[in-house]
């Protein structure tokens, strides 16, 4: 007997996936539950085609890493 998979949160029903990765129906409700690319955030390339770096860019992403950083901190620190 299958699990209920609706009732399992992300994160269980990703480690489930991650062990049972013949199960195609697990699979399928774990990547419906992903972020619709529609709120998905695009970041800027970090380098031009013949690779150099873009430093306004590298900035703009070492900003949105700090800040998601801070985000969860500051979730941990609601939960305890």
């Amino acid at each position: 007997m299958k699990p209920n998979f609706a009732q399992m949160s992300t994160k269980e029903l990703r480690a489930y996936v991650l062990a049972h990765r013949e199960d195609i129906e697990a699979l399928e409700i774990l990547f419906s539950r992903r972020t619709p690319d529609s709120q998905a955030i695009i970041y800027p390339s970090m380098f031009t085609e013949d690779g150099q770096p873009i430093e306004e860019n590298h900035h703009i992403i070492e900003e949105a890493i700090r800040q998601r950083i801070d985000a969860g901190n500051s979730h941990e620190e609601n939960e305890s």
